[in-house]
């Protein structure tokens, strides 16, 4: 999927139904900014604002994702292209979670000989705050990952 092809698309298209990125954005509830950074090729709209986008612009998921209108003889191959190119992605998002989580393990683990060393080998540091520094940033840094990558659902009976 080429972002910038699929944000020319949707300003074009936006243009077209002669509304402002303001106006578009008060429409799918998100800011003008965000308009911008879509039609930029700066980012894509999220799952949650693909069906409200297409709808209001008057065109399918299939040809958002492809950057054009479609007639009946490329619609069936842009629609499995697309679905190859979404896949890819989602792949190539969870090697980069797989990275990033070996990554806050690694320092995770390095920060607890850190602080035992830094007490063994500099004694008079004892007292001084840097092992409990040593410790908070390790709490915040499993905190944010934490927080970031785990949904918590609280089921209600």
């Amino acid at each position: 999927m080429d972002e910038v092809k699929i944000g020319k698309f949707i300003a074009e298209l936006r243009r077209s139904k002669n509304m402002t990125q303001e106006q578009l954005g008060e429409k799918l509830g998100v800011s003008f900014k965000t308009i911008s950074k879509w039609e930029n090729g700066r980012g894509m709209p999220g799952v949650s604002n693909l069906l409200d986008l297409c709808s209001e612009l008057g065109i399918s998921v299939n040809e958002l994702l492809s950057g054009m209108k479609l007639d009946e003889c490329n619609y069936k191959e842009n629609a499995e292209q697309n679905l190859v190119e979404l896949h890819k992605k989602q792949e190539n998002a969870k090697k980069a979670y797989n990275q990033l989580t070996i990554i806050w393990l690694i320092i995770a683990i390095l920060l607890v000989p850190i602080h035992f060393a830094i007490n063994y080998f500099y004694p008079e540091n004892n007292g001084t705050g840097i092992g409990q520094l040593i410790w908070i940033i390790g709490l915040i840094l499993f905190g944010f990952h934490f927080i970031y990558y785990y949904k918590i659902e609280i089921k209600l009976k």
